[in-house]
């Protein structure tokens, strides 16, 4: 009986698995024609406590010389000194199909050498596409997740005081125009791997119970519009991206050797390897000695410096890995060693030079 149950559970679990491993198509591809446009514009963030640009920052009080003048009041530039003012870059994305009066996200970016954001506002900021042409204006209070306090010679800087958001700080004045093919659609993968396109192109073609999808290139399908669906193409749109394939698992491992992060698929396998790695560490000590003469002696105060070299070599412990080995077990195996997150990627370096990391290893 207990087998039984056993056997019940392990098939419900293969199950849940399978259904969790599909994706559905909006999620892995896009669609060509609908995109997100970037936006820049440079502004003034003003209501700083102190720690805005300081008086050097000549771009900063000629960008508030010059909006003073514009509002009827005239400055002398020299005479200007202000500490609660920074001036930022404003950065937003457009996304497709905005109407005026749509309201965006904002990020907010110091150029200046100010200490923090904290508590400022950002005054009328336009923010302009690639042609030059303004789209937006971005407006308000930030949202800053960082902080930076400072007194008397000491401090503390918690994440990035010196940038920060606006929720919905931009509203569309101007919109892009959008013109999508009525008669197909080009459906472009974000991963390069032709068993994806053909999974897609066969669920499309099973649904829809006709041929209507074609591979086009080794990264994008075209799917031509039913006769019954052209004079409804976004449902029809609506229907393809919300198929669902079971995607080609990922044999690739990124590295990011500034941060010590490793991010591996679960498709990537080893070859048969002997692995033996030991740490080489080299401690220098300077110790600083104040040599004082005799009492009543002719001689002087000398401040002697003393050196100690220390090199420590760990014991390199082998290990044999077998064949077609996953790389999450060679983790777990190496982790069981006290190998650190640095140490596995110079591992995985060596492994991938041999010639037994069966997969791309790519370093960020």
């Amino acid at each position: 009986m207990m087998r039984v149950r056993l056997l019940v559970v392990i098939i419900l679990l293969f199950f849940v698995c399978k259904v969790h491993a599909l994706v559905k198509i909006k999620d892995i591809a896009r669609v060509n024609g609908i995109r997100d446009n970037q936006l820049i514009g440079y502004g003034l963030v003003v209501g700083l406590n102190g720690t805005g640009d300081k008086s050097g920052t000549q771009f900063t009080i000629q960008s508030l010389v010059n909006m003073l003048d514009r509002m009827g009041i005239t400055v002398d530039k020299k005479k200007v000194k202000v500490k609660n003012v920074a001036a930022v870059m404003v950065t937003a994305k457009l996304p497709p199909f905005a109407k005026a009066g749509t309201r965006v996200d904002v990020t907010v970016s110091s150029i200046g050498d100010a200490k923090s954001l904290e508590g400022g506002t950002l005054l009328m900021t336009p923010l302009a596409g690639p042609d030059g042409k303004i789209y937006a204006v971005a407006q308000g209070p930030l949202s800053v997740g960082g902080l930076n306090v400072s007194a008397g010679g000491g401090g503390t800087v918690k994440n990035h005081p010196t940038v920060g958001r606006i929720p919905n700080g931009a509203m569309v004045e101007k919109e892009i125009p959008f013109s999508l093919d009525q008669d197909f659609i080009t459906l472009a993968f974000e991963r390069d791997s032709i068993s994806d396109l053909v999974k897609a192109k066969n669920v499309i073609n099973h649904f829809f119970k006709t041929n209507i999808a074609m591979v086009d290139s080794p990264k994008t399908i075209k799917v031509f519009v039913p006769e019954n669906y052209r004079n409804n193409f976004y449902d029809f749109l609506d229907k393809v991206l919300h198929l669902e394939i079971d995607p080609e698992p990922s044999s690739k491992v990124v590295v990011d050797e500034r941060t010590g992060t490793i991010v591996m698929g679960s498709d990537v396998r080893i070859s048969k390897v002997a692995v033996s790695h030991g740490n080489l560490t080299i401690k220098i000590t300077d110790t600083v000695e104040i040599s004082q003469p005799e009492p009543f002696s002719q001689g002087k105060t000398a401040v002697v410096r003393q050196k100690n070299t220390e090199v420590k070599e760990e014991d390199a412990k082998l290990m044999v890995i077998p064949e077609g080995v996953r790389i999450s077990d060679l983790v777990k195996a190496l982790n069981s060693l006290g190998v650190s997150p640095r140490d596995l990627i110079a591992i995985l370096q060596a492994i991938k030079a041999a010639g037994a990391l069966q997969g791309e290893l790519e370093i960020i």
